[in-house]
């Protein structure tokens, strides 16, 4: 098992797969970041504006 990974990451197409993963990664964790500091501000214009309807 070990050395079929080892194998796969010193292929080009496992260096390909990890650097997909990382750019992957990374733009997950700018979009959880982004969404943790709008959110609440964004629930509580949808607040306000649900309690302005009702």
């Amino acid at each position: 098992m070990l050395t079929k990974l080892a194998r796969f990451l010193r292929s080009s197409k496992g260096a390909t797969a990890i650097e997909y993963a990382l750019i992957a990664s990374l733009i997950a964790v700018v979009a959880i970041s982004g969404m943790k500091l709008i959110g609440g501000k964004i629930l509580n214009q949808l607040n306000n504006i649900a309690n302005n309807l009702g």
